[in-house]
């Protein structure tokens, strides 16, 4: 067995629910837990935001969703993307409560047979201009879904663009998404749950929060930005954990690893970890300044991480093969958060851990027994 893994602290993820949810209140959390749990585990990361007070779940894709009621979760699940039309049958069969903003799913969902109307969650673009009807088509679509006996309009909703760094456009959208639920009203429609905020929209505008808020980064212990709810306790819930596999003393001059791109300064050992960019550590983390956790300690890479290896410069330090490397998280008194390596490679912490593969096994520590 590698020694390599993910580790998941659930309990923290129930700890960053229950706290969202302390703030929020009397706002509904939608637990947003797609692209298997922003890499922590789609299943454990569910049931800990259910554990930690929310209402439901959000995914990307019909298989997301599928996956979740296989494990036996019975939350609403809602999908964020209105799937094609191929896929009606399955959200029938599986419970989950599609988006839409289009017609074309409208048709093959209400053909099929089911004991109550299936519920259906509409999505107007108020500015992030990727999905959602167009807010002068809104009415058109509530009222074919009102008028359709076997549709029910749950909810209606829109998704912030720039919540963490512009209050100007957040709250022009929001003041977009208002002037569509009016038309709604004047129409005679029920526009059901609204919701528009994600993390930053949930933690930073209060008049955002309406019925429900569809938190992802935040459940997971990370912040869409370091201001955003600043003085709220957030627990990162992932850790990357690797072990020394070998180690070798080399003299000044000595260039490791492929393309040899970076002299030893002075006599050094280098330690080997199993570990590399088939496995989510960036490629050109060890160009950029990356660092690993040894014995509390910060070490530099050594040189260009390889498909399955990294190498690390521990110097002089007092170092064995089997002892523990932290690539992300923390070890003692010192840690290494996502934000750092985002910074270090110009992303967002979003995309690092959810890089993680499924080559890495995840541990999970904090489950109920």
């Amino acid at each position: 067995m590698r020694p390599s893994w993910v580790e998941v602290d659930v309990a923290a993820i129930r700890h960053n629910v229950s706290t969202i949810a302390g703030v929020v209140a009397p706002a509904r959390v939608c637990a947003v837990v797609k692209a298997d749990g922003y890499g922590h585990g789609d299943v454990p990361a569910a049931r800990a935001a259910i554990a930690g007070g929310a209402s439901s779940l959000a995914v990307a894709i019909v298989a997301e969703g599928v996956r979740l009621r296989e494990a036996g979760i019975r939350a609403p699940i809602l999908l964020l993307s209105e799937p094609p039309p191929a896929d009606a049958e399955a959200l029938v069969r599986w419970r989950l409560t599609p988006t839409v903003y289009s017609d074309r799913l409208l048709q093959p969902l209400a053909g099929l047979p089911g004991d109550a109307p299936h519920p259906v969650h509409l999505k107007v673009d108020t500015g992030m201009h990727r999905v959602g009807a167009a807010p002068a088509d809104a009415v058109r679509l509530a009222t074919r879904i009102a008028a359709d006996p076997r549709l029910r309009l749950e909810g209606v909703w829109t998704h912030f663009a720039v919540s963490e760094d512009d209050p100007e456009f957040t709250r022009e959208q929001l003041a977009r998404f208002e002037s569509v639920l009016a038309d709604l009203r004047e129409a005679g429609i029920e526009a059901g749950i609204r919701h528009v905020a994600n993390t930053a929209g949930a933690l930073e505008y209060p008049e955002a929060r309406l019925d429900m808020v569809r938190t992802g980064l935040g459940i997971y212990g990370l912040r869409p930005a370091p201001h955003v709810a600043a003085d709220l306790e957030l627990r990162p819930a992932m850790r990357v954990v690797s072990h020394v596999s070998y180690l070798r003393r080399h003299p000044a001059g000595t260039r490791p690893s492929y393309g040899r791109r970076r002299a030893l300064a002075a006599a050094a050992t280098v330690a080997t970890v199993p570990v590399g960019y088939a496995d989510g550590v960036t490629r050109r983390l060890s160009a950029v300044g990356g660092e690993v956790l040894i014995g509390g300690r910060r070490f530099p890479f050594a040189g260009t991480v390889t498909m399955d290896q990294i190498v690390v410069d521990v110097d002089d330090a007092d170092i064995a093969v089997g002892d523990e490397v932290v690539l992300l998280g923390r070890q003692g008194g010192e840690a290494i958060p996502a934000e750092e390596w985002a910074e270090r490679l110009d992303t967002i912490n979003y995309e690092v851990v959810c890089g993680f593969g499924p080559r890495l096994p995840r541990r999970y520590l904090g489950e109920a027994s």
